[in-house]
């Protein structure tokens, strides 16, 4: 009689196992689409002076604008001038800015401007360590460069 209770207990056991659903289980990896973060640029600023010189140059979407020695100018900036300087922050991790080491040293003597690029992106602000005008940090190098002659835009003052 225990046999047989066992044995019915055996069958229904196994015949009540494959009416379980299978649960599969999606590794992240494994998704066919890739969800990136998103981050909006929303404004661009290299500040570079010295004991006499000050100048800072601002990009937003729609306008670039150059402040020499207190004297502002603004100029109007392509989509393309702009989407060039988003596509070259976007490569940045923005949160390490602050940490990139300068290779040079030279504004510590007035031998250079001491430069600083700044970028606001989803409304909090990443700030770069100081760097030499014309020598950023290898991180920062196509995005400085940009910045300081993109094409179609007027050279900035000696």
């Amino acid at each position: 009689m225990k046999h047989t209770i066992a044995l019915i207990n055996l069958i229904f056991i196994i015949s009540n196992t494959g009416c379980f659903p299978q649960q599969k289980t999606e590794k992240p990896g494994n998704k066919s689409t890739i969800t990136m973060k998103i981050e909006k640029i929303e404004k661009i600023e290299l500040a570079e002076n010295t004991r006499g010189i000050n100048q800072q140059v601002t990009f937003t979407s729609d306008s670039k604008t150059v402040v020499y020695n207190g004297e502002k100018t603004t100029y109007p900036v392509s989509s393309v001038e702009w989407k060039n300087i988003v596509q070259e922050a976007e490569v940045i991790d923005l949160p390490k800015i602050a940490g990139l080491e300068s290779p040079t040293t030279e504004r510590y003597s007035d031998q250079a401007l001491s430069a600083v690029i700044t970028i606001t992106s989803n409304g909090k602000i990443y700030t770069s360590g100081t760097f030499d005008d014309g020598r950023p940090p290898k991180q920062l190098e196509a995005l400085y460069k940009q910045m300081t002659n993109p094409k179609g835009s007027p050279k900035k003052k000696p």
